[in-house]
């Protein structure tokens, strides 16, 4: 029962989820010990997890409670955001239960099954519990025939909710994105998956909708009649790491243009929402990925790169194909870069370049909007030569804030005008750090609020944009680019036939 002296309005006091269990699928692998139980402490330390909040780790690794318990403290030790409580600790591992099995054990299953039934009774939960899928794409299919064939995944049978999270890829085409979905689907109802893109837990992701929409400055000029051009930026400065078989089957554009760029790309474009119900945000982002074109010419409209050895950051680095385990014949891209437009009123005409890389010079995920020059400036063409485009641009990371980049005279007894910038930081302005975006999505699922989850078409219509380019780029080679690089020099060509730069991220 809820608290009758509180609306639904009542910002002062935080959301608390119902008792309930999150059961994690692969909670030994990087994901669960570096972003998910990381997340969790951080959520009981900031007081947001109910009483009978319990954890359930589910792998194949053959361990009790207290080893597991030993991996999840030097796990959420090391990647807690908030201070470390001892007493905080010891109040959540007493509530930490692990599973070992396989994805195929069906006695495994049963007793994760029998578990949630004795917690049901013993810490309250009521039998509320979500299924968190941290492991690879393949074993979807085999882990959501489990909890169907227990009946974990039905509400009619368990006397709570259920909810399921998945972690992207969410399929590596559209066909097999249809299939996933449909197989999820069976088993969940839509309305129970949550399908996770960490990007739009991110606080400045989350920021673009306020910065837009409650502020009357930029939306009057939010449009092609002011905007020359958008420019999205994710540039990474490691290389594959540990992900070789995954990364080398995948690409740049499968890894993250097909979800964290798109997506950016949607909240920056997309038309005012009636409200922020999860139907209505996702209704107009879906309009903005329906209305996406690409070039005519694929093959000079996009770039496809691979990185050669270099130097990052004063280090020496290696090239792509001598990465472990990376074939040498490989023909994988590790840099991506497309002209994109919106085939709408608002912005039709203007061009949205979107760029990922790895072993780029440095780490930056932001978005610039790039506005049309003054039509008439009554200078003398020396006085504004150090005079750029005005630009509006949203840093996601790692320097979370928004730059506004104008004009202003330099002072002096000439009338000579460059580039300033006003900077807002998150970690300047508000005395609060920003949470983590795990620990808000993992509080999200629990409480039921979809609003930062795609939904199933967002993500057909995400693979509608990516497999022609796919299927335009089989078979050809990336072009090279040195580690260290802001990408091969085919994609500053991209950009110079138009009369366009990249802008210095």
């Amino acid at each position: 029962m809820g608290n009758p002296l509180r609306t639904a309005q009542d910002r002062r006091l935080p959301r608390i989820p119902e008792p309930c269990a999150l059961v994690i699928f692969g909670v030994t692998g990087d994901l669960s010990r570096k972003k998910l139980i990381p997340a969790v402490y951080d959520l009981a330390n900031r007081g947001l997890l109910p009483p009978g909040f319990v954890v359930v780790g589910f792998a194949r690794a053959d361990w009790g409670d207290g080893s597991f318990e030993s991996l999840a403290y030097a796990a959420a030790k090391k990647g807690a955001r908030t201070p470390w409580r001892d007493d905080v600790w010891q109040r959540l591992s007493e509530r930490f239960h692990f599973i070992p099995g396989s994805f195929d054990d069906d006695d495994a299953f049963d007793k994760l099954a029998a578990t949630l039934d004795e917690l049901k009774e013993r810490n309250g939960i009521s039998g509320n519990a979500a299924f968190y899928f941290s492991i690879p794409p393949a074993a979807f299919p085999l882990v959501l025939n489990q909890l169907n064939r227990t009946g974990m995944a039905d509400p009619s049978k368990t006397g709570g909710w259920r909810r399921v999270v998945v972690e992207k890829p969410f399929g590596h085409d559209f066909q097999s994105a249809v299939q996933l979905n449909q197989l999820v689907d069976d088993v969940f109802i839509p309305e129970d998956v949550f399908r996770i893109d960490h990007y739009l837990g991110k606080e400045t992701v989350q920021n673009i909708m306020a910065l837009r929409f409650a502020n009357s400055l930029f939306e009057p000029v939010w449009n092609s009649k002011y905007v020359d051009s958008v420019q999205i930026t994710m540039a990474e400065d490691v290389g594959i790491g540990t992900r070789a078989a995954f990364y080398d089957a995948s690409g740049a554009a499968r890894d993250v243009l097909q979800n964290h760029l798109l997506q950016l790309l949607a909240m920056i474009a997309m038309e005012e929402p009636t409200s922020f119900d999860p139907q209505e945000v996702r209704a107009e982002k879906l309009k903005v990925l329906k209305a996406i074109s690409l070039p005519p010419d694929i093959s000079t409209g996009s770039v496809r790169g691979q990185y050669l050895p270099g130097w990052v950051a004063g280090e020496r680095a290696v090239g792509y194909l001598e990465e472990p385990n990376i074939p040498a014949t490989s023909t994988t891209e590790t840099y991506a870069a497309v002209r994109l437009g919106i085939q709408n009123r608002r912005w039709a005409g203007v061009p949205f370049y979107v760029r990922v890389g790895k072993r780029m010079p440095r780490r930056v995920t932001e978005i610039a909007i790039l506005f049309k020059r003054a039509p008439h400036l009554p200078f003398d063409p020396a006085d504004v030569e150090m005079l750029g485009h005005n630009q509006l641009v949203v840093r996601v990371q790692p320097d979370e804030g928004v730059v506004l980049k104008f004009g202003s005279k330099v002072p002096g007894t000439s009338m000579e005008v460059r580039d300033i910038a006003m900077d807002f930081q998150y970690g300047e302005a508000f005395t609060e750090s920003s949470p983590e975006a795990y620990e808000r999505l993992v509080l999200d699922v629990l409480i039921g609020d979809r609003t930062l989850f795609p939904d199933a078409a967002e993500i057909e219509q995400s693979w509608r944009v990516i497999d022609p380019l796919e299927a335009a780029w089989a078979g050809v080679k990336p072009e090279p680019y040195r580690a260290g690089e802001w990408g091969p020099r085919a994609s500053d060509e991209m950009l110079a036939r138009e009369g366009r730069t990249w802008r210095r991220a």
